[in-house]
């Protein structure tokens, strides 16, 4: 078990601030640092941090003292000087994933959110669905969830509650969704991303063996052959304990019917997308095994506001919207595509890769969503991926991905900076277009989205 005190490497990261939040809220003492905090950047949140009582330092090993336990998120090499203090001082040092699967075991009622997309609107669903039940649920989310931003919240990506009732999304990324032991396992669906299809198999297939109830999409060919004996299956197209029918798809939400053996409701969803409507079943399937009744959990998606960087509206100016979306394999960019292409008026679309290393596992893929997703008046603008330093093989970059998408078909052009891709944006957007900015692993994305609509509505 972590120490009293607990030092969170990394701290402004998505995965781990929700995390930090929920020791500090506890009663533990937590301290932290980041990159971005030494470089200047996402003042706002780190200012959130230190409000909420959590001290942060330079990440040069300053803030670690005897007594603490190390906390480090999957971004910081053992080199960092924050890692060399605490093992010249004999920390414990735990992984993010090793601390959560410590919250979320001890729990009395645990619900682990996995899969290839979708991870954490699910858990944000089934977050604002038990709280609107009274269930006062602790969420661990990789996201900010609008549900529960406030003045005093406005990184909202962990809601605080009982202990014994603790929901998370969990990756598979690391392999450390192997250290969940759940009382309920939603799994929403397998694909290429992180790891091979394979080993992706062999995780999920551990993971819903692991849980009291797997709750797992039928739809999903990978996920169905994957269920284990006894699933909670859930579905549009498939016979499944929890059905969806009759959906209706518009550019404001989804409406359909969900059926519990006798028991009917509709869903009246403000989000756009087949897969949010996908996304709502999971929830439904998920606290329906809690207990939660049918038409209580349909009801309360009503109301759910959805998540920041998920097909998230950040303004309309000049007659041009500016969406911010977190999409970055071939997925969630094709669900992406999917609902902003079924609305009128060109789309274009800038994309930041995650990572040389997703574009040499995933780049064939990625080009090929790309090619089919895209109409032939949109326009996709690639800037450089993210390099955080190392060795990586940078082989594959942003140039090899753009020829990819034009041997296939599609319409791409690379543009390495930002001022260059905003100037690029600016020229070509006109009345009626959408822009959408795609990418993860940075949250400069959503200022980049914001300066955007300031500077369309200069343009006038």
């Amino acid at each position: 078990m972590i120490s009293s005190s607990t030092f969170f490497c990394g701290v402004g990261g998505s995965g781990m601030l929700p995390l930090a939040c929920i020791v500090r809220a506890r009663g533990g003492a937590v301290a932290g640092s980041d990159r971005a905090l030494d470089a200047g950047r996402l003042g706002p949140k780190f200012a959130f941090l230190r409000k909420a009582g959590i001290a942060l330092f330079p990440q040069d090993g300053s803030g670690l003292q005897p007594g603490m336990t190390l906390v480090t998120s999957a971004a910081v090499e053992p080199t960092i000087p924050d890692v060399v203090r605490a093992r010249e001082l004999g920390l414990p040092h735990l992984t993010r994933p090793q601390l959560l699967a410590e919250l979320l075991n001890a729990a009395s009622v645990s619900v682990a959110v996995g899969g290839t997309s979708g991870k954490s609107t699910v858990t944000g669903m089934i977050g604002w669905i038990l709280h609107h039940a009274g269930r006062k649920p602790t969420v661990m989310n990789g996201a900010v969830m609008k549900n529960f931003v406030s003045p005093e919240a406005p990184f909202a990506s962990a809601l605080v509650g009982d202990p014994e009732l603790f929901v998370s999304e969990v990756d598979e990324s690391d392999g450390s969704i192997a250290l969940y032991r759940p009382q309920v396992a939603v799994l929403n669906n397998v694909s290429l991303d992180h790891k091979e299809m394979d080993e992706l198999r062999t995780l999920f297939g551990g993971f819903l063996a692991a849980a009291g109830t797997a709750v797992v999409n039928l739809d999903d060919e990978e996920s169905r052959t994957l269920a284990p004996a006894g699933t909670t299956g859930f579905a549009f197209e498939q016979e499944a304990a929890v059905r969806g029918s009759g959906l209706m798809l518009s550019d404001e939400g989804s409406r359909f019917t969900v059926t519990v053996g006798e028991t009917s409701a509709e869903v009246r969803l403000p989000l756009p997308g087949r897969h949010n409507a996908g996304n709502s079943l999971a929830a439904i399937a998920a606290v329906h095994a809690l207990g939660v009744p049918l038409v209580e959990a349909a009801e309360a998606l009503g109301s759910f506001q959805g998540l920041k960087r998920r097909l998230e509206t950040v303004g309309t100016a000049g007659s041009v919207t500016v969406i911010d979306d977190f999409a970055h394999n071939p997925d969630k960019i094709a669900a992406t595509l999917a609902t902003l292409t079924a609305r009128s008026g060109r789309l274009i679309v800038m994309f930041q890769p995650h990572g040389y290393g997703p574009l040499a596992k995933m780049g064939d893929e990625l080009a090929a969503t790309f090619a089919r997703g895209l109409r032939a008046d949109d326009v996709l603008i690639l800037s450089d991926p993210v390099y955080q330093g190392g060795t990586v093989d940078r082989s594959r970059g942003s140039e090899w991905l753009v020829e990819a998408v034009r041997a296939q078909g599609g319409r791409a052009e690379h543009l390495p900076e930002r001022p260059a891709i905003a100037a690029r944006l600016l020229a070509l957007a006109a009345p009626g277009d959408t822009i959408a900015i795609l990418g993860a692993r940075d949250d400069t994305l959503t200022e980049f989205a914001a300066e955007l609509v300031g500077n369309l509505d200069a343009r006038g």
